[in-house]
């Protein structure tokens, strides 16, 4: 086997991973319940019009895809997870909505260069594991003037400190794989867009998230609906110590990031044209 076939193949291994992760638990859950803002929002920061041909990457089970139909464009919604896809598929039509659904790697999108007018994705592209691959293929596909904007969890808010705090507990990346919340940082995404786009407008800002009643209610809930912190779970399932003081340090951040019963999750929302 040749080397380039082989890195082939571990990429096949590595996205096959990927899917079947993000397929556990109920990630549509965590989408509608606790982050239903974060969609209709980089909507409105994306100035989705009507009759605008509009890609979600990594769209999920259309937290954002379904808002940017509804808002009148034709959408794409893509996923590298058909379980999510066919989520998707069903609250759209619950809510009245019209676009495609297709599967999809976002570090290889099969669309034409510059078919869309918006390019979006709201704490998805974060998660390919190769940025300058998945970065490239977004811009690829955005036409001359569009918007890209996107959504990401940062690494000093709740969520990247999460993945920090799962992380000594996790079996280590494979060679080559990026710490998704390195999405969340300006800096980083400036680099990963570099002169490609213009008019960049970037600002943190937090989404209140009041679903947990207490840090256990936030630790069981995401052992049971999130896909990383269920793999992560089984990993260490066969170590009751090692489970046990995954429960204590999940229950100790949730406590950290609540105030009045409300916690408050950092993230990064980037809009930006792709440069003519």
């Amino acid at each position: 086997m040749t080397d380039a076939s082989e890195a082939q193949q571990a990429d096949r291994t590595l996205k096959a991973k990927h899917r079947a992760m993000w397929a556990l638990g109920d990630y549509p859950s965590v989408a509608s319940h606790v982050i239903p803002r974060l969609g209709p929002l980089l909507v409105k920061e994306c100035g989705v019009q009507i009759g605008d041909r509009v890609l979600d990457i990594a769209a999920g089970s259309g937290n954002a895809a379904i808002p940017a139909a509804l808002a009148g464009a034709d959408v794409v919604a893509t996923d590298l997870t058909p379980e999510l896809l066919e989520v998707g598929r069903h609250l759209a039509g619950v809510q009245g909505a019209k676009l495609e659904w297709q599967v999809a790697d976002a570090e290889a999108l099969p669309f034409a260069d510059g078919e869309f007018d918006v390019v979006m994705s709201c704490v998805g592209i974060m998660f390919a594991p190769h940025h300058r691959t998945a970065a490239d293929e977004m811009l690829r596909v955005c036409r001359a003037g569009g918007t890209v904007g996107l959504v990401n969890w940062t690494p000093e808010g709740f969520v990247g400190r999460l993945f920090a705090t799962m992380k000594p507990y996790a079996p280590p990346p494979p060679p080559g794989v990026q710490p998704p919340p390195l999405w969340g940082s300006e800096e980083y995404v400036h680099e990963l867009l570099g002169d490609a786009v213009t008019d960049v407008v970037a600002r943190r800002q937090t989404v209140p998230v009041t679903l947990f009643k207490n840090p256990p209610d936030f630790r069981e809930f995401f052992k049971a609906c999130y896909g990383p912190t269920i793999a992560v779970y089984r990993a260490v399932g066969d170590d009751p110590e090692k489970v046990a003081a995954l429960d204590a340090a999940l229950d100790a951040l949730a406590a950290e990031h609540t105030v009045d019963g409300v916690m408050e999750w950092e993230y990064l929302l980037l809009t930006a044209h792709r440069r003519a």
